[in-house]
């Protein structure tokens, strides 16, 4: 335990000091933020600010993941999560800034993310501590951990729309995985803390108002390093209820569009992520962030209590 808070502290300094001058650098190269049209004014405001800053914290992760991988073999399913997926996004966010907020383009960007899960599911399959359920040998094993890998760095990508929101809500998944669920070995461990050390940096300068966002890099990378870890402990089917925040907000947009298409153009909500109906309801973006918070704290806890219950 008390290794891992000094991992996690050493993060957290590292990357607060960092931040100030890679936001100078992004301000300097004109790396700023997209906005949507259809969003609000106040969102329309944070265009320009810096974006992509999440590339600080998934470097931290993969270089404590490199480190840990000589003694430590489960620290490498997460650290390929966090390479290929961060990498992802980021070519993603430069995309956004060189043709617009779509940026790569959907039919292209989900066979990719499909491709880079599979040998991030293979290590963690290989890694993997207790067996849960002996699920891994059924035919359904496999398609279920991708579609986990894809659907957690989705599920952050879209929770990640309000100041501070997806970094706090990923900074609680992440140590509920490390220590609320039982089987993390210390290389799983050692990525953790010095990724939840790095995002609770992040989150000094993403807080409301917020001075840089993740970005797809950010986003991407903590979803998929966050599915690989449940995955290598062996807790595939609780990563629902771990994640449940994240969960919730790609439900919001799933149960949107399909009311939108089958009632000929009514919605359900104001606006999804689910998110945003609460901002247009009238709550500010710090209310919602710690409500949703909050939701996230109480979903890991009650996730631990059910791996513990399993055991």
């Amino acid at each position: 335990m008390i290794l891992d808070l000094s991992i996690l502290a050493v993060a957290f300094a590292l990357v607060v000091l960092a931040y100030p001058a890679l936001i100078r650098l992004f301000q300097a190269m004109r790396v700023g933020q997209v906005v949507q049209a259809e969003l609000s004014s106040e969102h329309q405001r944070k265009a320009g600010t810096p974006t992509g800053g999440g590339i600080l914290f998934v470097v931290v992760g993969v270089v404590a993941g490199l480190l840990a991988t000589r003694n430590h073999p489960g620290a490498l399913a997460p650290t390929v999560a966090l390479a290929l997926y961060g990498g992802l996004g980021l070519v993603d966010d430069m995309a956004k800034l060189r043709f617009g907020s779509i940026g790569i383009p959907a039919r292209l960007k989900f066979p990719l993310q499909v491709v880079c899960a599979i040998p991030i599911v293979a290590l963690a399959t290989v890694q993997q501590h207790p067996i849960r359920f002996d699920m891994i040998h059924q035919w359904y094993y496999g398609p279920l951990a991708l579609a986990a890998v894809v659907g957690a760095a989705n599920a952050v990508n879209l929770t990640d729309g309000l100041d501070g929101l997806a970094g706090g809500l990923a900074a609680i998944a992440i140590l509920g995985t490390t220590f609320l669920l039982p089987g993390a070995g210390f290389g799983e461990r050692a990525v953790a803390m010095s990724l939840a050390g790095g995002v609770m940096a992040f989150l000094v300068y993403n807080r409301h108002p917020a001075r840089v966002f993740m970005g797809d890099t950010g986003a991407l990378g903590l979803g998929a390093a966050l599915s690989a870890m449940a995955i290598q402990q062996g807790w595939v089917l609780l990563l629902l209820i771990l994640g449940l925040v994240f969960a919730l907000e790609t439900a919001s947009v799933i149960i949107q569009v399909s009311y939108f298409k089958a009632t000929g153009g009514r919605r359900l909500f104001k606006m999804t992520p689910i998110h945003f109906t609460f901002q247009l309801e009238g709550w500010s973006e710090k209310r919602i962030a710690i409500a949703f918070w909050g939701a996230g704290a109480l979903a890991a806890v009650i996730s631990g209590w059910i791996a513990h219950s399993l055991l």
